[in-house]
Formats: structure tokens, sequence, C-alpha cells
């Protein structure tokens, strides 16, 4: 065998490193090191399990939309989000996942008592956001959890859709519209359930339940994991940066709709 023909070498983290630092995109397995591929399949992993766990969450809530339109659109989220799910599992399969068998290894639609606080511990077998760990109760919690959380995927998302993975990159742009889509679509069922219950304090109880949790997703502001994703420009911003971006979007449209963020924790 001619040298030119053989085999080349797996690149090493410095030499990833190196790369991205000059803002070059990683095209395939082919360009990754090891820890990359670690950091960018967690990454991938909590993305697909938040989708799935999130739809379970969504789908028994369908039927109690107050006319056809909110049922349609609700369902045409939990596919919108089935797709989310099928698309970066599409990613992680040259990595040797198995998507038929990826999306029967865990039970989605469980949920842990609503009253628990997990803060930022990770718990169960499967890396959904702890949020998602949270049970709906009906619609309008539903549409309130949906406002908060949608809004905070697309922030977080954009973050993805600048980092260093070319793959993840080309699919991401479609995947924020349309989550940002859903947190529109909240946001009108949440103006409308207002309106129709004549007051905005029932709204309000889901608002304080859901959006300390919804908080949480952008994980710990004082995060060490962050520099790694960092370094291999998997991200750029760093989760306050992220945090404060959300809070700015969510404080005037919750205030819009008579409501309020409940105050932080002392």
């Amino acid at each position: 065998m001619a040298l030119t023909d053989a085999p080349a070498s797996t690149p090493t983290d410095a030499d990833v490193i190196a790369r991205v630092s000059r803002r070059e995109v990683l095209d395939s397995p082919r360009d990754v090191s090891v820890g990359y591929r670690a950091e960018l399949l967690r990454v991938l992993t909590i993305f697909v399990d938040s989708e799935l766990a999130g739809t379970a969450g969504m789908v028994p809530f369908i039927n109690s939309a107050p006319g056809l339109r909110e049922r349609a659109t609700a369902a045409r989220m939990v596919a919108e989000k089935f797709d989310h799910a099928r698309q970066v599992l599409e990613i992680m399969e040259p990595f040797g996942i198995n998507p038929g068998l990826y999306v029967r290894a865990h039970c989605w639609s469980s949920r842990l008592d609503r009253d628990m606080d997990l803060g930022n511990r990770h718990v169960g077998g499967d890396k959904r956001l702890n949020v998602f760990h949270a049970p709906v109760e009906g619609w309008l919690d539903a549409i309130a959890m949906t406002m908060l959380m949608g809004t905070a995927v697309a922030v977080q998302l954009a973050d993805l859709a600048d980092g260093s993975y070319g793959p993840l990159r080309v699919v991401m742009a479609g995947i924020i519209e349309r989550e940002a889509a859903h947190a529109r679509s909240g946001e009108t069922a949440l103006s409308q359930a207002i309106a129709r219950h004549g007051s905005p304090a029932a709204a309000q109880v889901a608002v304080t339940y859901w959006f300390p949790r919804v908080d949480r997703t952008f994980g710990r502001l004082d995060s060490q994991h962050f520099e790694r994703t960092r370094q291999f420009g998997l991200r750029r911003r760093a989760n306050t940066e992220l945090l404060n971006r959300w809070q700015a979007d969510m404080h005037p449209r919750l205030a819009a709709l008579g409501l309020a963020p409940p105050p932080p924790p002392a």
C-alpha cells in the first residue's frame, strides 16, 4: 500500500479544538475526536430525549383543546416535534445509534410527582431536561408550558445552530423556526383562554408553576461543563447569556397578557 493510501488517523481533541478555533466546520464523524464525539452525542441526546418526553406529555391533552382548530394546531406541533427528534437521530446514526431501538428504549410518558423540585439534578434513565419530568395538568397548563418552553428552546437551539458540527447546523434553522412557532401558538392559545375565563388568574397559576422549571433548563450559571462545549465549538454563549435572552423576551410578552413571572427564590 502506498503511503498516500494509508487510512487517516482519528483526530485528537487538540486537533479538533484548533480547527474550530479557526471557525472551521466539521462535516462528518471522520472529522471528530473521541472527546468531541462524546460531547456532541451528549448534546444531541438531551435534545432528542427532551423532544420525545415533551411530546409524550402533550399527546393526552390534544382532545382537551377547546376547538377543532386548536386540536389541529396541537396535533401538528406533536408531529413536528417527532420530526425534530427524527432529524437529529439521523445525525446520530452514523455514530452507531439505531433510531428504531432508541425510540423504544425508555418510557417517554413517565412523570414524577408534580411538586418534586429536582433543581439541576439529573434523574432517570433518559437524558430529558428536568422540566419534562413534571406532569402537565390540563389544557391551560399545557399551553402555558408550551409558550414558556418553546421560547426557551428557540433561544437554546440558536446557540447550536451556530456550532461547529455541519450536519447539525443544517437541520437546526428549520427546527428553531418551528419551535418558535410552537411558542407563539401557545401564547395565542393562552390569550384566548384568559379571554374565555375573563381573568388571568388561572393562567398565572400555570405560569408561576412552569416559569422556574423552564428557567432551570438553562443549566447552572456557574457551569464548568460549558467550557468543554465551548472549546469544541458546539456552543458559543454561556448559560447566563442565554437565560438573560429568554427572560428579556418572556417578561414583556407575559405582561401583555396580564401575567408576571414569579419572584425569584430568596
